[in-house]
């Protein structure tokens, strides 16, 4: 485990939780891959008309003789839609919210820790993450950051020491 903390280009105002003062945490997907691929739910966006391209409703919500009762209508448009004519094709991303944790995905191959109930210290992320601790860059002068519990590494261990924000005491693995 390192030393150096790295710069902090966020300048201590970014990538920071306001209410605890811990640092998001960023990790490669790589690090924790099956679990991610396990745990994390795609994310498809909010429901758009696939006509006009404006918002829709649940078509329980409107009242019209044109309303068919599809799943989705557009008030603009005056039709109505199935859910996969409403939402993309494609997943925009993916996210995990569950056992004290927060997660999304981020630039296209890592993971962000936005909550959890453990912590580390960790080298500051390069300028793409501005502020964040890198969980794959553990450091002993780095910043708190929020990070993943040993249950989600694959021999069960983490590469980093865990701390839990509640206690603050060391976790050890199980």
């Amino acid at each position: 485990m390192g030393t150096y903390a790295g710069i902090d280009y966020g300048l201590g105002q970014s990538n920071v939780d306001r209410e605890t003062g811990i640092r998001y945490g960023v990790i490669s997907q790589n690090s924790v891959l099956q679990s991610w691929a396990d745990s994390s739910e795609p994310e498809y966006g909010e429901p758009t008309c696939p006509e006009c391209g404006g918002s829709v409703k649940d078509s329980s919500e409107v009242e019209a003789d044109w309303n068919t009762g599809k799943d989705y209508a557009c008030v603009e448009c005056k039709q109505v839609f199935w859910s996969d004519r409403v939402f993309s094709d494609e997943a925009l991303g993916y996210s995990y919210t569950g056992d004290g944790y927060k997660l999304t995905d981020c630039l296209d191959s890592d993971v962000f820790v936005l909550k959890s109930p453990y912590y580390t210290f960790a080298q500051f992320c390069s300028p793409c993450v501005p502020g964040a601790g890198n969980l794959d860059n553990p450091c002993t002068d780095g910043p708190k950051t929020y990070a993943l519990g040993h249950d989600w590494f694959e021999d069960q261990i983490a590469p980093y020491p865990v701390y839990s924000v509640k206690t603050g005491e060391l976790v050890k693995p199980e």
